[in-house]
């Protein structure tokens, strides 16, 4: 009698496997689909923070209910006031944010690409990354005075250090052996940045596209305590004079939801540019 040398797998026993975008996916099973899953979280903190307030674990004079929340919400939604809050705001965030990244841009591409630039800039860079840009509020206050430039020129500090690194950092770690093969092929200096450096380098500079607007929500956060008389910031300081925590509350929803919003459109840019790579996306 002869051994066989065959095993069988044990049914029960399912093969691990890694989803990879751009090939065919099977589930088998029943799956909670991932947006319930993603929103299952939220959702559970929401419920949690309804609950306690409703049975009075979490008095008003601590933390405001969702319920009134919800009222606030609608009351200044009606008067105008939230509307223009978060336009007022807006307008900062997207100043300061452009005006950050075309300095981030700018700077990292010099410092990528070119070695002089890297020894001018980098290091300089890098050492002004180290002093907490909320501590030159009072600087900015003295060069600026308190009108809307100094707000404009926190979001753009905090939004400038997490572009700078990631671009430049994408720009580095472009792979030596594609640079040799595309100046083999005869490519010039324009021809290597536009068709080999800078797409390399574009996950890193989405990924710090990421942070840098996630940053300037919160460095308008920061920014908007500043003599402001419109803005998000500016319902929040009146709302801590009267210990309104749902108005307080009520603003950074707000302030989160846009952030979530920035972030999810990053998302969306990020799987529309980088088609042509294949990205682990976690085990299925």
């Amino acid at each position: 009698m002869t051994a066989s040398l065959d095993t069988v797998a044990p049914a029960a026993q399912a093969p691990t496997r890694v989803t990879i975008r751009g090939t065919t996916k099977t589930r088998r099973g029943f799956s909670v689909p991932r947006s319930v899953r993603r929103a299952a979280g939220p959702v559970g903190l929401v419920l949690l923070w309804f609950l306690t307030s409703a049975t009075g674990l979490l008095p008003e004079s601590v933390l405001a209910s969702p319920v009134d929340v919800i009222k606030q919400a609608v009351e200044l939604t009606r008067n105008g006031e939230l509307p223009s809050a978060i336009a007022a705001s807006g307008r900062r965030a997207a100043i300061g944010f452009l005006i950050g990244a075309s300095v981030a841009l700018t700077l990292s591409l010099l410092a990528g690409l070119f070695r002089l630039g890297e020894d001018v800039i980098d290091s300089s860079m890098g050492m002004f990354r180290a002093i907490p840009w909320v501590g030159l509020i009072p600087l900015f206050i003295v060069w600026f005075g308190i009108e809307e430039t100094p707000k404009i020129a926190l979001v753009t500090l905090g939004v400038t250090y997490p572009l700078y690194f990631n671009i430049y950092g994408g720009i580095r770690s472009t792979d030596s052996q594609l640079v040799e093969a595309a100046r083999m092929m005869g490519l010039g200096r324009l021809g290597l940045i536009k068709y080999v450096i800078l797409p390399s380098a574009l996950p890193g500079a989405l990924v710090g596209l990421r942070y840098a607007l996630s940053t300037a929500w919160l460095a308008l956060v920061f920014a908007e305590q500043i003599n402001a008389d419109a803005g998000l910031g500016y319902l929040m300081s009146n709302a801590q004079q009267y210990f309104r925590t749902d108005v307080i509350v009520l603003c950074l929803v707000v302030y989160a939801l846009l952030g979530l919003a920035c972030d999810f459109a990053v998302r969306i840019l990020s799987r529309r540019l980088l088609t042509w790579r294949a990205n682990f996306e976690g085990e299925a």
